[in-house]
């Protein structure tokens, strides 16, 4: 059964701004990675004890189009407006998943004093040529799948199976509008930024990064520099698990939740 949702939107600066909610408790703030085909339904894990925020990217998703947005900074601020606007009672916890990790990074690094703890799955952002990501322009879309998860039958729910032309038909579509937001943020600076190791030391929040052993998108190699330039840094390998973590392995959303809880 799929999880129940609010819908709630919000207008920031001119851009309609949609959040599905649910659960109960202290607000957690979920930014989602470069797309949504995999949908906000993981968030029922954390509902029991959390109010889960999930909004889609300007341009994104259930949200409006937002051909202003030019790069990360003026995601950054689009983040900073929604908060005002919605006001919580209390700091939210932050959680970033993909390039939804960067975008968390450099949100808490500017913002820290607005969070209380943070988590980052799978970031990208960090670019370092040592550790590299998969070109994603490189991968053939048949191939995609399997890139996104370890066992690749859990991606492949996200995808069309054929049967329906007209669903397949708005799934493309999905994707390229997502896909020309994607490309705007990264134009200038690829799919990060320079310094982000820098703004990594500003993070003094409790923060957890949690990586797939087995991601072929973003290498786990990568999640130690992650965990050693955080001041307040702690690190989760989740074994045989890829890109998709909170797909293919729910339970780690558990212990993403006794984390917060903690």
């Amino acid at each position: 059964m799929a999880a129940e949702f609010e819908t709630l939107e919000y207008d920031i600066g001119g851009v309609k701004t949609v959040i599905k909610a649910i659960g109960q408790g202290k607000p957690v703030l979920f930014l989602h990675g470069a797309a949504t085909l995999e949908g906000f339904d993981f968030a029922a894990e954390l509902a029991d004890r959390f109010r889960v925020l999930c909004p889609s990217h300007p341009g994104m998703g259930f949200s409006g189009d937002a051909p202003h947005i030019a790069n990360m900074g003026d995601m950054i601020v689009h983040y900073l407006d929604l908060l005002d606007a919605l006001d919580l009672p209390e700091k939210p916890h932050l959680v970033g998943f993909s390039m939804g990790g960067w975008m968390a990074t450099e949100l808490a690094a500017v913002a820290r004093e607005r969070f209380d703890k943070v988590v980052l799955m799978a970031p990208a952002g960090l670019n370092d040529p040592a550790h590299p990501a998969a070109n994603l322009a490189e991968i053939p879309p048949q191939e995609l799948p399997g890139y996104l998860a370890h066992d690749v039958s859990v991606a492949l729910r996200y995808f069309p199976d054929g049967s329906d032309p007209a669903a397949a038909e708005a799934f493309g579509a999905d994707r390229a509008r997502e896909g020309e937001t994607v490309g705007r943020l990264c134009a200038t600076l690829g799919m990060g930024h320079p310094n982000l190791r820098r703004f990594l030391n500003r993070i003094t929040n409790p923060t957890l990064v949690v990586w797939g052993t087995e991601d072929r998108l973003l290498p786990a190699s990568q999640a130690p520099l992650w965990a050693e330039a955080l001041p307040n840094g702690q690190l989760l390998h989740v074994e045989g698990t890829g890109h998709l973590i909170a797909q293919e392995s729910p339970k780690t959303m558990t212990r993403i939740g006794d984390f917060l809880a903690a």
